[in-house]
């Protein structure tokens, strides 16, 4: 019984190294997409919100004070140059015209008069019957006669102007966009009484923002939509930039016109400006390829020859739609994981499907 039981134990530990050895477990390998960075020219299309006005609009007013007696439009009310647009009580004005050119003659009259007199003491004075001083006061006295007779006629012609500015008329045709006085309002010179827009010229005010100057400036064309016309596609042009910053805003003021302006594009509408820009080729890749560690922007560079990822710390440029350019940390043709990056390790074996088109 004894030597049988080490020969059973004998048999057990034969049986187990007959036994196949357990086989190595398949290696990890992650399937990522990827692409070649390389320098990549990038198509950028910026969209801003205006206003159409026109190109040209002018608030008129009054150049003396008085009451309103009439308004003659109202707003919306197409004029022509030179038509009536309010009028001012002129009672006061017509008086002091009159009283101007009652001034006036008097002067002229009293001016005659001395210039008969200084000839009839020229005349006197040839026969040695008055002495030169008398003859120098007279000659005086013509002078300013003929001077104050001038200034009279001036007076008289600036009373007749205050007279006719009574009467507000348009400078220009156009369509009035604001009326802002009613009859009977007493109103000061310079005080705005309506708008007016010119026919013609249509553009749209938009606000850009500092960053944007550049682009807008350098942009190779300029499309405006209505929002009402959608469909209708309009060319612009930059035409100015207002040279300082909103205090609020902190945008800055731009106008482009629109060139082929039609009868839909009516002032007050909103429209997009769409500026189309194409930046310099520069090295860049997909926004998907970055993660952060401590805050630092990496991305996994795939080694060709391993097929194993590494971490690589970058150093970004500027965005530009899906796409953020790269200043340093990745080489032109090296190979750059855009989908799957957070579920890579250091060294990690991968599978690169078909590269993802920048």
């Amino acid at each position: 019984m004894k030597t049988a039981l080490p020969l059973v134990f004998l048999l057990v530990l034969l049986s187990a190294c007959s036994k196949d050895a357990p086989s190595t477990p398949p290696a990890d390998i992650r399937s990522v997409r990827a692409e070649q960075a390389g320098l990549h020219g990038t198509h950028v299309s910026t969209r801003y919100s205006g206003e159409v006005r026109a190109r040209y609009e002018t608030d008129l007013a009054f150049r003396v004070t008085g009451r309103v007696q009439t308004r003659a439009v109202e707003a919306g009310t197409l004029v022509k140059a030179g038509q009536l647009i309010a009028t001012l009580d002129p009672a006061d004005y017509v008086l002091a015209s009159s009283a101007a050119q009652a001034q006036r003659v008097a002067a002229e009259a009293e001016a005659r008069l001395a210039q008969q007199d200084l000839q009839r003491y020229t005349a006197l004075r040839a026969q040695n019957f008055i002495s030169q001083a008398e003859l120098d006061r007279r000659e005086s006295v013509s002078q300013a006669a003929q001077a104050r007779a001038r200034q009279l006629r001036a007076e008289a012609s600036r009373q007749g102007n205050q007279q006719a500015y009574t009467r507000l008329t348009a400078p220009y045709a156009g369509v009035v966009t604001a009326t802002r006085v009613e009859a009977g309002q007493v109103v000061a010179a310079g005080q705005p009484v309506a708008s007016l827009a010119r026919t013609g010229e249509r553009e749209v005010r938009i606000d850009v923002p500092e960053n944007a100057l550049d682009a807008l400036r350098a942009a190779r064309t300029l499309k405006v939509r209505l929002w009402s016309a959608p469909d209708a596609t309009y060319l612009g042009r930059l035409r100015e930039v207002s040279p300082m910053a909103d205090a609020t805003s902190r945008t800055f003021s731009a106008r482009v016109s629109i060139a082929n302006a039609d009868a839909a594009v009516k002032l007050g509408m909103t429209a997009t400006v769409e500026v189309d820009s194409e930046s310099a080729p520069s090295l860049s890749v997909a926004q998907s390829a970055l993660f952060r560690v401590d805050g630092q922007p990496q991305v996994w560079v795939v080694e060709q020859k391993s097929g194993k990822v590494a971490a690589r710390s970058v150093q970004l440029g500027a965005l530009a739609g899906a796409r953020v350019a790269i200043v340093s940390g990745v080489a032109a043709g090296e190979w750059v994981v855009t989908a799957g990056v957070h579920k890579l390790a250091p060294g990690q074996q991968v599978r690169v499907l078909t590269p993802a088109q920048p």
